[in-house]
């Protein structure tokens, strides 16, 4: 596989195995029943790398992180655990244990086929701090774990941007693989930020104008895409670096989330890449309740802009309708309001296909592919976050580049 040269599941004699497979279990939840509201996490792992472990009659531990601590969501593994039972419907013991002697009892104990998890990661108190492998090889958590197993999986690729313990630390002393959600995505990141088919195009909306900036520029100085087409937030921020005046309540969000402070930056990519960054010609505005679509020339506008308008779609479908490639990240409105869902719909229905390779992420992006049902219809849909934006900036995620150099280790 081009670019990827690390070990896969296809590497590994898992039969027998006893393997700690790191997974990212990490689920919304809800506040007040503190009970987990999207299994979706956890379902990925369970289909994939979990099932076919289990069916090779290997000996499964997971380790995995839920929230951080201090903030809400930080909780036990327990349902997750339960949840992970009724996916695979077979049972799944857990722990409220990492590194004491219940959780070393658990482990030594468990049989061919089964699968155990562990307490969640992040009660280590050193769990969060960055460091190289070799310097967590030194912790607790894998000095005391890492004997009692024959190899490391990382499947938790929208966690690998982070050089954590668990991330990182078994890849110095174990051998270790990428597990299928991991080589997953890394082969459709591939495929739109590496050796894209081309034409590729980029589309990139919602609020994180920062995060897009930076994509942006990447994508575009190292000729990745022909295209980069602009929504939501991002868009009238690009707009606003152009001098436009979008009225005063759009002005002071802007200004508010000291967006502003990246003008400078995107006038400089502006007056270099201006003909392949599309912005909109016209867009859509909440006028008392109301859709009501203005042409750019319009501006400035007393009402709050909420989507782009119809012949913005228009250009951006007929660009898209010649693509080989393509990336989804952020709506291009308030999809939630059906009023403002035409643009996110009309653009994202006109990105999938059979004729093109397309890879959506985000939160946000997710849940308007899952509103307008068009899920089956694109090539993948990323659940990662930071990991996926890290890696489209073109930096490099710290557990990926761990497995590598075991892979470098295990080759000698």
């Amino acid at each position: 596989m081009k670019n990827i040269d690390f070990k896969t599941l296809d590497d590994l004699e898992a039969a027998g195995k006893r393997i700690l497979v790191r997974c990212d279990f990490n689920s919304p939840i809800d506040p007040v029943s503190k009970c987990i509201i999207d299994n979706t996490r956890i379902k990925i792992h369970a289909e994939s790398t979990i099932k076919e472990l289990i069916e090779k009659k290997a000996r499964v531990v997971i380790v995995a992180h839920q929230g951080r601590p201090g903030d809400p969501d930080f909780t036990t593994m327990k349902e997750h655990a339960k949840i992970l039972s009724d996916l695979l419907e077979s049972p799944v013991s857990y722990i409220d244990d990492i590194v004491g002697e219940k959780a070393l009892n658990a482990i030594t104990s468990i049989n061919k086929g089964e699968v155990l998890v562990l307490e969640n990661v992040r009660t280590l108190p050193y769990e969060m701090k960055t460091g190289r492998p070799e310097e967590h090889a030194k912790s607790e958590l894998v000095s005391k774990l890492a004997p009692l197993f024959d190899c490391f999986v990382n499947d938790a690729f929208s966690a690998s941007h982070r050089a954590h313990a668990s991330i990182v630390g078994f890849t110095a002393v174990l051998p270790s693989y990428a597990g299928r959600v991991m080589e997953r995505e890394l082969k459709a990141l591939i495929k739109v930020s590496t050796s894209p088919e081309k034409p590729c195009v980029y589309v990139l909306g919602g609020a994180k104008a920062d995060d897009a900036l930076a994509i942006t520029r990447h994508v575009l100085e190292k000729g990745i895409a022909e295209y980069v087409l602009t929504g939501g937030l991002v868009a009238q921020l690009y707009l606003y670096a152009l001098g436009y005046d979008l009225g005063p309540v759009n002005t002071r969000f802007i200004e508010d989330q000291k967006l502003d402070q990246f003008i400078s930056e995107i006038r400089d990519i502006l007056s270099r890449y201006y003909e392949v960054i599309r912005l909109p010609k016209d867009l859509a505005i909440n006028k008392d309740g109301v859709r009501a679509e203005i042409s750019v020339n319009e501006l400035p506008t007393r009402y709050q802009i909420m989507d782009i308008g119809t012949k913005t779609i228009e250009e951006y479908r007929a660009i898209l309708s010649a693509a080989r490639s393509v990336f989804m990240s952020g709506p291009m409105g308030v999809f939630e309001n059906n009023q403002f869902a035409k643009g996110t719909r009309e653009i994202f229905s006109a990105a999938a296909g059979e004729s093109r390779f397309t890879l959506a992420g985000g939160g946000h992006t997710a849940a308007a592919i899952e509103k307008f049902g068009l899920k089956d219809r694109l090539s993948y849909v990323s659940t990662a976050g930071g990991a996926l934006t890290e890696y489209l900036m073109g930096r490099s995620l710290p557990g990926v580049e761990a497995l590598k150099e075991a892979a470098r280790r295990m080759n000698k």
